[in-house]
């Protein structure tokens, strides 16, 4: 059973910087595609980045292009997520995720499917 545990988060004014981590273990295989996910209150889970097993392929919404930058891979057994200049609207719980299914980030991470695993989630609140 793969797990998946973060670390990270917490309170920050709008503009600071936050870092999350992701540890994989029984993985199995070190070739998953890993990233994150958020959820705010009322709101769809969004997926947020992506990287591919090497850490070569690195794929981010829209929302949070320039501004957070992932790092790490499977191979390396962990992720990890810097957020900078954040927003009100980043405020939301973080979920660390993996894809067994496939080594790179690419159409499967906008919409996982019951093959992703995922760790516990994190807040991360973003004040005024």
């Amino acid at each position: 059973q793969v797990q998946l545990v973060e670390s990270g988060g917490g309170l920050v004014q709008a503009g600071g910087s936050l870092s999350l981590s992701c540890a994989a273990s029984r993985l199995g295989s070190d070739k998953f595609s890993m990233g994150w996910f958020r959820q705010a209150p009322g709101k769809e889970r969004e997926f947020v980045a992506a990287i591919s097993w090497d850490g070569v392929n690195k794929y981010y919404a829209d929302s949070v292009k320039g501004r957070f930058t992932i790092s790490g891979g499977s191979a390396g057994g962990s992720v990890f997520l810097q957020m900078n200049r954040l927003k009100l609207d980043d405020t939301a719980v973080y979920t660390c995720a993996a894809d067994p299914m496939s080594p790179w980030p690419g159409i499967r991470w906008p919409s996982p499917d019951d093959k992703f695993y995922w760790a516990q989630g994190t807040q991360v609140t973003v004040s005024s």
